[in-house]
């Protein structure tokens, strides 16, 4: 299995926290991809702390979205973990996603909004855009999950050879979720604690990221979205029958 970690710009000296994250990860897991890594070296390292050996890929480029896709690319076990190195997501909730995988599912999802999870740092402004994108993915796709970019995900790693990833700027988080549905693959939402932060509250630029999942959603909406929706919208729109009795 491999672990995707993603240190983002801002969250100050990653070394510690990661010090943390890898003491806590699973014995399972035999491949730690290290994204925006503390150096930038792309070398091979012996580990940080006593956790896996740990390999950097590139260094962050904000303007590419919100992690680089050659992480997962990089990625070489048969199940794939994506989670955030910056202390709000924990491993230990990593055998909870994986139970999912051995029961059938594809595609699996922490989610802040469901029985069991919660959230430290979430705008009142983000949690109304994000509301509005939910309302989007539920039209489009059918679908009714309730956390659409929250990152800690796990996924078969056939599944990131569908995706086409590419360094287009598109939020990652978004982008997987959207091809999961797009493909059509069993999607599980698990219930997931987003931890207070080490280095204090992220700063989302929520007018650009609602922006770029609005496009992800609406670029990767099934062929039949469009006449879904209208057939919806007639049938709302249809006369009711009259149940007066015939004479």
């Amino acid at each position: 299995m491999s672990l995707v970690l993603t240190v983002r710009p801002g969250d100050g000296d990653a070394r510690p926290v990661l010090d943390r994250l890898l003491d806590q990860v699973p014995s399972g897991v035999g491949d730690v991809v290290l994204v925006g890594g503390t150096t930038g070296s792309g070398r091979s390292r012996a580990g940080l702390g006593a956790g896996p050996a740990v390999r950097e890929i590139g260094t962050w480029d904000a303007s590419r979205g919100d992690v680089p896709h050659a992480g997962l690319l990089a990625a070489t076990g048969d199940l794939v973990v994506l989670m955030n190195a910056d202390g709000s997501m924990s491993p230990h909730e990593i055998p909870h996603y994986l139970h999912y995988l051995d029961s059938g599912f594809d595609f699996v999802k922490g989610s802040r909004f469901i029985a069991g999870g919660d959230f430290a740092d979430y705008p009142l402004s983000r949690r109304l855009g994000h509301r509005a994108l939910l309302r989007v993915a539920r039209q489009v796709y059918g679908q009714h999950l309730t956390d659409l970019w929250y990152g800690f995900c796990a996924f078969r790693r056939s599944f990131v050879d569908l995706l086409d990833l590419r360094e287009d700027g598109v939020e990652l988080g978004a982008e997987l979720v959207t091809h999961a549905l797009h493909y059509g693959l069993r999607v599980a939402e698990v219930p997931s604690l987003e931890l207070p932060r080490p280095h204090g509250p992220s700063h989302p630029r929520t007018v650009r990221d609602g922006a770029r999942i609005l496009g992800t959603l609406l670029d990767e909406r099934p062929h039949n979205a469009l006449s879904r929706l209208a057939h919806r919208r007639r049938g709302r729109g249809a006369r009711r029958p009259s149940h007066r009795p015939s004479v």
